[in-house]
């Protein structure tokens, strides 16, 4: 369980780094990102949980 909250608060910190550095870069991407349909989201979406599990392969 503590691994699993730390990697959330990771999660958190990460996301945070876009919207505090640049917000009206973060909100542009957002706008951009509310424009796509459906399927490209998901898309984006499964590539990013492959990536990241290859990644967590690769690191342990």
């Amino acid at each position: 369980m503590r691994d699993f909250l730390s990697a959330l608060a990771l999660v958190f910190v990460i996301e945070g780094i876009l919207p505090f550095l640049n917000p009206a870069g973060f909100r542009r991407t957002l706008t951009t990102a509310a424009g796509l349909d459906d399927s490209t989201l998901r898309r984006l979406g499964l590539v990013a949980m492959i990536l990241g599990a290859l990644m967590l392969y690769l690191v342990r």
